[in-house]
């Protein structure tokens, strides 16, 4: 079985968070990236998997060079080769739109991702990546297990319950927690991922539907009113006038 897992370069979250002066980009200076954590659980999913049942696992990313680091990490968890798309992710369709054209020239068993990235958090890759192909496309899903060679059974949350599909392969999948419980690359993988193979591609020629004009951050929290206990009064004036949610 060959596994495509996509993974996202992203800040990690206690990262200061900061723009350039003209707040037309994010300023990567300082900040420390990390693998998307919800990717973590469908690459660890991934080896699983190819423990099991045999096969390869192959990390794609969307992404510059200073992405590297982190795939070479994922390859020390136990990825087999690793792909790097030498390109800014501009938006969703354009990292869709790399990630199906990889999935074509490869023809993958299985596409998984994580629910969404933690930077802009958008839930949207998965879902086009699946219609660009014309598969069917699970998300999110917190359970993966084979049923035969060609028949996957996922659960994933609905409202008041959960929901099992079975679907078969290719399909996309994304993967939210309790998938799986994320690796901690050991020596041995650490010093075998050195070896792996990563291939960087050019990207295909699509252009991005969105751009971004321009970033900010949250207004400041202003400081907190005391109201007496006894005077309701002043309280609702408040929330009428100034907090405007009456």
């Amino acid at each position: 079985m060959k596994i495509l897992v996509c993974i996202s370069n992203v800040p990690d979250t206690t990262s200061k968070i900061n723009f350039t002066a003209d707040n037309k980009e994010f300023d990567k200076n300082g900040v420390q990236f990390v693998i998307n954590p919800w990717d973590e659980y469908a690459l660890t999913r991934a080896i699983e998997l190819k423990e099991a049942k045999g096969g390869t696992v192959t990390v794609l990313n969307v992404g510059e060079a200073d992405a590297e680091p982190n795939i070479r990490k994922a390859l020390a968890i136990g990825a087999d080769e690793a792909i790097r798309v030498n390109a800014q992710p501009k938006d969703a369709f354009f990292v869709a739109q790399q990630i199906a054209a990889i999935a074509k020239e490869n023809k993958y068993d299985l596409i998984l991702m994580g629910k969404e990235s933690i930077d802009y958090n958008g839930s949207q890759v998965h879902n086009m990546v699946g219609e660009l192909l014309g598969i069917p496309t699970v998300v999110p899903a917190f359970k993966l297990d084979m049923v035969d060679d060609t028949t996957a059974r996922l659960e994933r949350e609905i409202e008041g319950g959960k929901e099992v599909v079975e679907v078969k392969l290719p399909f996309v999948a994304s993967a939210q927690q309790p998938m799986s419980e994320p690796r901690i690359p050991n020596m041995r993988g650490i010093m075998t991922a050195r070896t792996k193979p990563l291939k960087v591609v050019e990207p295909v020629g699509a252009e991005a539907k969105a751009e971004y004009v321009n970033y900010s951050k949250p207004e400041k929290k202003s400081g907190v009113k005391m109201i007496a206990p006894e005077n309701a009064g002043e309280l609702i004036t408040l929330l009428r006038n100034e907090a405007k949610v009456l």
